[in-house]
């Protein structure tokens, strides 16, 4: 009797826990889900959203000039001495043309090995080596590039590559001010038309990112590719016009 009293009251107890559990697990479930549906409304982008652009064009005021030495010989060291020789005669050029030697940094060097393949023998040949220098020059006075670039090729001779100049401006903040002026501007009339469409009232900023970007237009020959001396005549140079463009993503409120 005692033991049929004892399977009972354990029934009992395990169906009280078991109740208990499953009224805990309602609870939560019931309890959390107004907490997610408020952070899933809070998460969602309020207000009007719009971009906007503001563009200015500007003459560029300095020019970057990349250009530089290639020697070849049968050894290391001829080949070497012959870039040293003209490397430094082209950089008495630019700093004789008015480059400052701050203005001139060094890109690169290389010294390469030069094979062929040998069908007879089946292996590579040494040829000799090929001693690269290059730097880059930053031209302040627009109106002797054309004429540095002819300096720097004769002094060169046939040893000298040029690779590329292009054209950028010293301070562009000053045209970063206009453009982001017109940005802004644009960016505001998109939203009033936009709140009048909608039919709703637009309140003040309530979020502004700006993104500014100056191109540099690039006139490029093949790399490395060769200079026999200077031309009889200047070589024109045209930097043309740069555009300084300002980009902005603001955010308005809605007013109630």
């Amino acid at each position: 009797m005692n033991k049929k009293w004892l399977l009972a009251l354990g029934m009992v107890s395990v169906l009280t826990v078991v109740g208990l559990s499953g009224c805990s697990q309602g609870d939560s479930v019931f309890s959390a889900a107004p907490s997610e549906l408020r952070v899933s409304l809070n998460n969602q982008q309020e207000g009007i959203w719009v971009s906007g652009t503001g563009k200015v064009s500007a003459v560029p005021d300095i020019a970057f000039l990349r250009l530089g030495i290639e020697a070849q010989d049968a050894s290391v060291a001829d080949a070497q001495a012959q870039a040293a020789e003209a490397m430094n005669a082209v950089m008495t050029a630019l700093t004789g043309s008015g480059v400052a030697e701050k203005d001139i940094q060094t890109q690169y060097f290389n010294i390469q090995r030069v094979t062929r393949w040998d069908e007879d023998k089946g292996q590579e040949v040494l040829l000799g080596y090929r001693v690269s220098n290059m730097v880059v020059a930053k031209i302040r006075d627009m109106e002797k590039v054309g004429a540095i670039i002819d300096a720097a090729a004769s002094a060169g001779g046939d040893l000298t590559r040029i690779d590329s100049v292009s054209f950028s401006i010293e301070e562009p903040s000053a045209y970063q001010v206009e453009a982001r002026q017109k940005a802004m501007t644009d960016a505001a009339a998109k939203a009033k038309q936009m709140a009048e469409l909608a039919g709703v009232k637009l309140g003040k900023a309530t979020y502004i990112s700006e993104s500014a970007y100056i191109p540099y237009p690039v006139y490029r020959q093949d790399l490395f590719e060769k200079v026999a001396g200077a031309p009889a005549v200047e070589t024109p140079i045209s930097p043309g016009e740069l555009e300084v463009s300002v980009n902005v993503q603001v955010a308005y409120a809605i007013l109630n």
